[in-house]
């Protein structure tokens, strides 16, 4: 019972029972020395202050702190980030998906067909886009720009039907 510990603790105390054992730890913790400032009589000892943290006692601090602590018992985290934040998320998931892209590409070994198909597939996408944007100019121009080139298209066309005779 000596060795509380995998050592021995107090090599004068083994071999004694378990009463003469309590007889001698009394006798080593008599002799041990307690703190006076235990007492809390003494008033001529400084006392430790906890220091005042200026971020946490201003107003401002104090208002967040409460509105988030609100938030989150609420369920509602904030929404909005800064915007550079957001740019940098935006730009980082576009470079993941383009190398996720370009990982694809690299383990797909095209054909000469597939090759053709792709690029004929890409001049009708762009002949769609350019009509689209003809469509579109053709609809933002004003009414009497559309009545001015009707009028010519129809005097071409007479023109025309009176030439060859």
């Amino acid at each position: 019972m000596a060795t509380v510990f995998r050592y021995a603790v107090f090599p004068f105390l083994q071999g004694l029972e378990q009463s003469e054992l309590a007889e001698g730890l009394s006798c080593v913790q008599s002799v041990m020395a307690e703190p006076d400032y235990m007492d809390g009589d003494c008033d001529e000892l400084i006392k430790p202050k906890k220091l005042i943290n200026p971020v946490k006692t201003s107003r401002n601090h104090q208002d967040l702190h409460r509105e988030l602590l609100m938030n989150q018992k609420r369920g509602l985290s904030p929404q909005n980030k800064p915007e550079l934040q957001k740019v940098m998320e935006k730009r980082k998931r576009e470079q993941v998906l383009k190398a996720q892209k370009e990982e694809q590409e690299a383990h797909q070994k095209r054909s000469d067909l597939e090759i053709e198909l792709m690029k004929r597939q890409q001049k009708l996408e762009q002949l769609e886009l350019e009509q689209h944007k003809i469509e579109e100019e053709q609809e933002n121009t004003p009414e009497f720009v559309k009545m001015k080139s009707n009028l010519r298209r129809t005097k071409l066309e007479v023109d025309e039907q009176e030439r060859p005779t």
